[in-house]
């Protein structure tokens, strides 16, 4: 598993995107691309559709932020590399679902930390037993200031701890720093 981290339009898809064309030039197959993203308003939209534009038109996408564990071993065995992008947006997502139209200054988050930790264990426990080389992308957010409203500051906390996981299971981490590529394990 390789992961990739740097901030917004650090060039993380870049990257992704090359070492999954470096992977099947070298060694076949094809690539099977989760987009975890939605298309929330007309500007979202706009910028998915500028993601797909970039990306290989023989590249299977699958568009969806939950239960990804099980897509990755239902599709995995069919593709050479996968890649998830991105985690950071697939946890606002699963985040949203949970919060439905509760007011997020008076959500529980211990508990919405708890209804997540099992999703995320999944999809790593599913990176691990992959035949596929996965390729998962994330925003390192932890370089900013502590945001000021409660929402956001947990969000902050959360996606630290899962992207603390997914380094730890990672055999390759690498930081992108203004389109530049610092390999920071493996």
């Amino acid at each position: 598993m390789i992961l990739i981290t740097g901030g917004a339009r650090s060039g993380k898809s870049h990257l992704a995107e090359r070492i999954a064309n470096q992977k099947i030039a070298t060694c076949g197959g094809n690539v099977l691309y989760i987009a975890t993203s939605l298309a929330t308003d007309d500007e979202m939209s706009r910028r998915i559709e500028q993601h797909k534009l970039t990306r290989p038109a023989q590249w299977r996408t699958h568009e969806g932020y939950r239960q990804l564990g099980n897509e990755i071993r239902q599709q995995s065995a069919f593709f050479a590399v996968v890649v998830l992008e991105c985690i950071t947006t697939m946890l606002t997502n699963l985040i949203f679902d949970w919060a439905g139209d509760n007011d997020p200054d008076h959500l529980d988050y211990l508990a919405l930390e708890r209804w997540l930790e099992p999703q995320i264990d999944d999809l790593l426990k599913a990176c691990a037993g992959s035949q596929s080389e996965i390729i998962i992308v994330t925003n390192e957010l932890g370089c900013g200031i502590v945001p000021e409203y409660p929402l956001a500051r947990h969000f902050l906390d959360i996606a630290g701890r899962v992207n603390q996981k997914l380094a730890q299971q990672a055999n390759e981490v690498h930081l992108v720093v203004s389109g530049i590529d610092v390999k920071i394990k493996g």
